[in-house]
């Protein structure tokens, strides 16, 4: 792949989760400003860390999505795995995408965290198929499981105190 083409698909693959969180996180704007006001589990970071660590995750996903559309794959099974893996990655995206008005606009604490269960999954099943395919997008998507993790703790510390 010529330097431009990689250069443009590197861009636009940080692009995409950076859009698509800002988009929902205006959608949910509102409402989440009334979050502060709700009583937090143990271990709930500031309000200010949200931004903060979406954006750096969103730039790891970016970076992951593009090693894996830039892996090179000799085999058609290999080619199968790298498809699968950027399908689960799209459908990773869409959930990312409706947590926030599910869980913000909605107040629906449940079906969010049914939503984050499908996000994890979605995201272990990425790295296994991307650990032999592209080292760097394993270790790319680790912080974003943990966080995703984190987030599932306060979704369910969201709903029990609230």
């Amino acid at each position: 792949m010529k330097s431009v083409k990689k250069v443009f698909l590197c861009a636009a693959a940080i692009a995409v989760p950076l859009a698509l969180g800002m988009v929902s996180s205006l959608i949910a704007r509102g409402a989440m400003e009334q979050f502060g006001n709700m009583r937090q589990p143990p271990l709930s970071p500031p309000g200010w860390l949200f931004p903060v660590a979406w954006t750096v995750l969103y730039v790891c996903m970016g970076l992951a999505s593009f090693f894996l559309l830039t892996a090179r794959c000799e085999t058609d099974a290999a080619k199968a795995k790298r498809k699968a893996a950027v399908i689960l990655y799209a459908v990773q995206l869409v959930l990312n995408f409706i947590w926030s008005p599910i869980f913000f606009n909605a107040q629906l604490y449940y079906p969010a965290l049914a939503v984050l269960a499908a996000m994890w999954l979605c995201i272990v099943a990425i790295m296994v198929l991307a650990r032999n395919m592209h080292a760097a997008a394993f270790w790319l998507l680790l912080p974003y499981l943990l966080w995703t993790s984190f987030a599932a703790y306060l979704n369910i510390g969201i709903a029990v105190l609230n």
